[in-house]
C-alpha cells in the first residue's frame, strides 16, 4: 500500500461490519464514528464470518496485518474453543447461546509505507459489531368453537373436554404438536326460534355450531428473549434475547425493564 492511504474510512454505503475506524498516522488521530452492525445468529447455530475490515480497505495490499479480537467479556478470543478465527481476520462463533451476546470489536494493526521515503506508518484501525441470539417465534393458534349440551352443570361436560383434549393430542401427535391452556365454560342461550339452549365454549374444534369457529395466530417468545421493532429493524419478527437491564419470565413477546437491581446480562429471565 503506498503514500495517502492514511484517509479515513467507513463509508455508509461501503460498511462490511465496521462501528468506527480509528486512524493512527504521522499528521495527528483521525476518528470517525459509524453505525455499528448489527448481527443476529439463532441460537445454537454458527454466526456467519465477521470480518475485521471495512469495504474500501479489502479492495487495498494491507502490509502486516495483525488482528485482535475482544468478546463482550473484555478477553481476547484467540485460542477460545467455540470461536473459529481465521488467518486472515475473520471471527466465527460457534454454537451459540443468549449469554454469547453482546458487542465484538476487532482491532487491525497493519502499515502503510510511503513510496518515495519507504517511511513506514503504523495504522489502527477498530471495527465492532453488536451480535444478538435469536430464535423463532414460538407459533400458536387460538381456537374457540362451541358445542350443545343439555345442562351446564353437569360433571359430563368436563369429562367431554378432558376427554376431546386427549383425543385432539392423540390426532396431533405426529405433528410435534400439543395441546395447552384448554379451558371451556358453559352459557345459557336464548334463540328466538329455539327457547334457552345451553352451550360449552371450548378451544378445540371437533363439531361446531354455525358460524362459530374462529382461530387466531398467536406468537411468543422463550423467557430471556423478546420482540423490539424499533431496536432491531433488520429481525424484526425474530425473539432477540433481552439485553443487560432488561429481561422477560414467561412467554410474552417483550422484555421487561429491570427496576433496581438490575440484571447485567444478555437472555436474563429476571432482575435477580
Amino acid at each position: 500500500m503506498a503514500g495517502g492511504g492514511g484517509r479515513p474510512r467507513c463509508p455508509p454505503s461501503a460498511l462490511l461490519g465496521v462501528a468506527a475506524v480509528v486512524v493512527a498516522a504521522g499528521w495527528g488521530d483521525i476518528l470517525q464514528f459509524c453505525i455499528a452492525v448489527n448481527v443476529y445468529v439463532k441460537v445454537f447455530t454458527n454466526s456467519p464470518f465477521l470480518v475485521c475490515m471495512d469495504l474500501a480497505l479489502s479492495q487495498e495490499r494491507i502490509i502486516d496485518p495483525n488482528y485482535l479480537w475482544i468478546g463482550p467479556d473484555g478477553r481476547d478470543l484467540e485460542g477460545q474453543s467455540y470461536v473459529n478465527l481465521t488467518e486472515t481476520g475473520k471471527l466465527m462463533v460457534m454454537g451459540f447461546r443468549e449469554s454469547m451476546s453482546g458487542a465484538y470489536t476487532c482491532t487491525l494493526s497493519h502499515k502503510i509505507i510511503e513510496a518515495m521515503t519507504q517511511e513506514e506508518t503504523e495504522m489502527v484501525e477498530a471495527y465492532k459489531f453488536m451480535v444478538y441470539a435469536y430464535r423463532e417465534a414460538d407459533h400458536a393458534y387460538q381456537v374457540s368453537v362451541r358445542f350443545s349440551t343439555t345442562r351446564c352443570k353437569l360433571k359430563t361436560n368436563g369429562l367431554f373436554v378432558e376427554k376431546l383434549n386427549k383425543i385432539l393430542n392423540s390426532t396431533i401427535s405426529y405433528l410435534t404438536c400439543h395441546i395447552s391452556q384448554s379451558s371451556y365454560k358453559c352459557h345459557s342461550i336464548r334463540t328466538p326460534k329455539n327457547g334457552l339452549q345451553y352451550e360449552l365454549f371450548v378451544n378445540f374444534l371437533v363439531q361446531y355450531v354455525d358460524n362459530s369457529f374462529s382461530m387466531t395466530p398467536i406468537d411468543s417468545c422463550r423467557p430471556g428473549f423478546g420482540k423490539n421493532h424499533h431496536t432491531h429493524q433488520n429481525c424484526a419478527s425474530c425473539c432477540v434475547v433481552c439485553g443487560p437491564g432488561t429481561y422477560s419470565p414467561n412467554s410474552e413477546v417483550t422484555c421487561r425493564t429491570c427496576a433496581r437491581p438490575q440484571a447485567r446480562m444478555y437472555g436474563a429471565k429476571s432482575c435477580f
